[in-house]
This record gives structure tokens, C-alpha cells and sequence, in this order.
């Protein structure tokens, strides 16, 4: 058996996970608990070397809310956006996630990492190395106290927006079809949080933001354009994928998309169902690859948060994703640099060497 490539992911949901089961986080890590698409062992089997482990505040559901899952699978679909999650009711939400990133930290298989030499020594040493993201910045004030409080704890990457309107900024619907220009900007207070993001080198993620706030971000930010779970609005014209004119101005600010495992945001045809094979995984590869080089792609799985493809139904798949690759004609040079080199070289160019 050939040797694992190792695999850098920009983006995945455990943390909400041990959120919704605290009771259980013991065993859903070691893998007896069963379900889900990350635990340890599945990892060590798929060459998952770390990634970007998210904060995300879920959405108050009312007991008689639609069954968005259905709907997705039968586009055209526009879904509503969630109401605004306060910042009082995000605070401990976050902190409780966080508290699980530490948890796994202390049982010595993980690290996490705030510099690109820690990354590498954590992979050298077999730890899962893992970034401390936040996917929306509810858990942070307008008055951006806290984001140095999250800096302080390891917080190296943010997006200003979920798919729901922050203090910061607005996201982008669930819709197909749909463009990504669906609403207004950042705010004053987005306008600060980037500035701010950008004194202390915490990467901004473009993923789930709208068109008019992700030029916002081009125009005031100084560090790469990087979108961490994203695909090809030309493939699939979804609300949550990049149009060219987004991926050119990611390439020319050096940046990097990473390519999301979700369904819907896959199939061409927008249907949140799953499917057997690799062609809409490989379309949008070389796709995103002919607009932004092979420097600037990588890996976004959304394993733990989205429905996968058969062939890659959670992350001890990783191995067949990278065959697909091979037999789509991909040498090992590009391989390496989609599975991890990318991610690190680009963490480089945001955080510093």
C-alpha cells in the first residue's frame, strides 16, 4: 500500500459535534461512538493532518420551521436567512467550543496551531494540527475587545458572517440559482473588525459572504483573498460559490480557495443529495485551478457539516479522493500541493513565515 499523502483541510464542523453531544465527546473522538465524518482513527486512515476546526453558533430552530433539507434537494430553492444570533447569546456558545478544542488538545494526538512552523512540527510529530477558526464573528463586539481576547486563545482565522446578517457584515442565502450580489456590505463595525483582523494577522475567510462584502474585504485588506470552503459559481451557480471575477481577484492578491465537499454546492444541478463518482468534484477542480493556478487551491471538506459524496462519505475516504486525482491525470507534484502544500504556503503569506 502506497503511503498516505498527508491532507490540510480548510474547513470542518467537529466542534459543533461535541457541541450538540458533550456527553459523548470522549468516545465520538476515539471512534467507538460511531457517525459523523471526522473521529482519530478515521483520520490517522484517511491522512488528515490537520486543518481549520470552526466556531459556529447553530441558529435557534422553531419547532415548526421548514425542513430545509428537502427543500435543498428540490431546487430552485431561496432559503430565508437565519435572524441575527446576539452577541451575549454567541459568547458562551463559542467559549463551550473552544473548551472542546482544548479538550482534545489535552488528550496529545491534537495541536493547536498559531504559526505555519507549528503546523509543520505538529505533522512532523504526528498530531493533528488545528487552526482555531470562527465561522461568523457573532462571539465578538462591535467594539472588537474580544477579538483580542480570541487572539489571545489562539484565533487565527475568521469569518466576519455565517450565512446570517453580524454587526460585521451579511451573508449570502442558501439559494440556487443564484448570484452571490445579494445584499449590502460590511458595516462601520466590519470595516474595523478587517483593519483589526489584519493588525493582528488572523486570515479572513471569503466563504459564506456576499459579493458587495467580499469587495469590501478586497478594497480595505492588505493580506491574500482566501476562501477556506468554496467552489465554482460556473459549475454550479450557487449563492455560496465564487463567480470568475471573484476567483481573478483572489488570484491576484495571492490568495487561496478551498474546494467544499457539499453536495449541493457540487452537482451542477444544485441538489443537496449525494451521488456516486468524481465528475463534479473534478469540474470544479479544474476549473477553479484554470482561474486561480495550481498554487492556489486546496482542500475545504465541511466534513461534519454538509452531506457528502458517496465515494467520500467521510474523511477515511480522503485516500480515494486523492486516486480520483491520479486517474484524472493530476501528477504527484500537484497532488501534494492540493492536499496540503498550498494551505501552508498560503498560511505563510497571511501569517507571516
Amino acid at each position: 500500500m502506497s503511503k498516505l499523502v498527508p491532507v490540510f483541510d480548510g474547513h470542518n464542523d467537529f466542534l459543533l459535534r461535541l457541541l450538540q453531544e458533550p456527553a459523548a465527546r470522549a468516545q465520538i473522538w476515539d471512534g467507538t461512538a460511531g457517525g459523523g465524518h471526522l473521529d482519530l482513527p478515521r483520520m490517522r486512515a484517511g491522512g488528515f493532518a490537520g486543518g481549520f476546526f470552526a466556531v459556529y453558533i447553530p441558529s435557534p430552530v422553531a419547532h415548526d420551521h421548514p425542513d430545509y433539507e428537502a427543500i435543498m434537494r428540490n431546487p430552485p430553492y431561496s432559503l430565508p436567512l437565519p435572524e441575527p444570533v446576539p452577541y451575549a447569546a454567541a459568547l458562551p456558545v463559542a467559549m463551550a467550543m473552544v473548551g472542546h478544542l482544548k479538550w482534545l488538545e489535552r488528550q496529545g494526538d491534537l495541536q493547536i496551531c498559531t504559526t505555519v512552523a507549528e503546523i509543520r512540527a505538529a505533522m512532523a510529530a504526528g498530531r493533528i494540527a488545528a487552526i482555531l477558526h470562527m465561522e461568523g464573528a457573532e462571539a465578538i463586539g462591535p467594539d472588537l475587545d474580544a477579538l483580542h481576547v480570541w487572539h489571545a486563545a489562539g484565533l487565527r482565522s475568521l469569518g466576519p458572517v455565517w450565512s446570517r446578517p453580524t454587526a460585521f457584515g451579511h451573508g449570502v442565502p442558501f439559494a440556487f440559482p443564484s448570484s452571490p450580489d445579494t445584499g449590502e456590505g460590511l458595516t462601520p463595525a466590519g470595516k474595523d473588525l478587517v483593519r483589526a483582523c489584519n493588525e493582528l494577522r488572523i486570515l479572513i475567510d471569503l466563504s459564506h459572504m456576499n459579493e458587495k462584502g467580499f469587495d469590501d474585504v478586497a478594497a480595505l485588506s492588505d493580506a491574500p483573498l482566501i476562501a477556506t470552503h468554496s467552489n465554482a459559481h460556473a459549475v454550479t451557480p450557487s449563492s455560496r460559490n465564487l463567480t470568475d471575477r471573484q476567483l481573478a481577484l483572489i488570484a491576484e492578491r495571492d490568495g487561496m480557495v478551498g474546494l467544499n465537499y457539499a453536495v449541493g454546492f457540487l452537482r451542477s444541478d444544485g441538489m443537496a443529495d449525494t451521488f456516486a463518482g468524481w465528475e463534479p468534484v473534478l469540474r470544479h477542480l479544474d476549473h477553479l485551478i484554470a482561474h486561480l493556478g495550481e498554487e492556489r487551491v486546496g482542500l475545504g471538506s465541511d466534513f461534519d457539516g454538509a452531506t457528502m459524496p458517496q465515494d467520500l462519505a467521510d474523511v477515511a475516504g480522503l485516500p480515494r479522493l486523492l486516486e480520483a486525482l491520479r486517474a484524472h491525470g493530476y501528477g504527484e507534484a500537484l497532488i501534494a500541493r492540493l492536499a496540503h502544500r498550498n494551505w501552508l504556503a498560503a498560511l505563510e503569506r497571511v501569517w507571516g513565515g
